[in-house]
């Protein structure tokens, strides 16, 4: 059962663990990599990243806290410089373990554990909020293709009553086509009883002539 255990003892005398844990420390911030075992690695990056959240603020306390374990004043005053604003951004996971295979000697396993990047330290924040608003744009998109959907049948329904309206006004010039046919039939019985009219004066005058 593991009680009491919060950490890897690697094997050493507490004087020698932390001297060597000191000294991997000191070599990752001085040239952002180091080759060793596994179980140093893992041991290593739980100090160095508690030591760069700490240098995210650039402080006096927080200086002699981290001076306590780093004496060499160059590599302190390049981990408040450089090493912590380039991970201002990032809440954590400021180093990688790279692994390298079996040690021929005795085939402990072999890692590289190394500080990320630059960019990898500041793009996680920009990255997350460009997915985000693709996400955002694909969601805006997809409601404008559904109101489109939905819009269809609407276009398709006013397309169906535009040919009824065209049917009615077709048939209203039929009827007006009637309205001014009726005259031309009652001209000509006008016509017929002006002649009637006409002729009605020429029979007194054969009255007249039998007289």
């Amino acid at each position: 059962m593991k009680h009491k255990i919060g950490y890897n003892r690697l094997g050493r005398r507490t004087g020698h663990r932390k001297a060597m844990t000191r000294n991997m420390l000191t070599s990752l911030f001085r040239h952002g990599r180091i080759r060793t075992t596994k179980a140093k690695a893992l041991a290593v990056r739980r100090t160095a990243e508690k030591m760069i959240t700490r240098a995210k603020l650039d402080s006096v306390h927080n200086r002699r806290i981290i001076g306590k374990d780093i004496k060499d004043k160059a590599v302190l005053a390049g981990l408040f410089t450089e090493i912590g604003p380039r991970f201002k951004e990032r809440p954590g996971g400021y180093t990688r373990v790279l692994k390298l295979g079996p040690r021929q000697s005795d085939a402990a396993e072999m890692v590289i554990l190394e500080l990320l990047s630059e960019d990898e330290g500041k793009s996680e924040k920009s990255s997350r909020k460009k997915t985000d608003g693709k996400k955002a744009g694909s969601k805006k998109a997809d409601t404008k293709k559904a109101d489109a959907k939905k819009a269809e049948p609407k276009k398709a329904e006013s397309k169906k009553a535009e040919p009824v309206e065209a049917e009615a006004e077709q048939a209203e010039p039929k009827k007006t086509e009637a309205k001014t046919a009726e005259p031309q039939q009652a001209a000509p019985e006008a016509s017929a009883e002006d002649a009637v009219d006409a002729d009605a004066p020429a029979e007194p005058a054969e009255k007249n002539d039998t007289e």
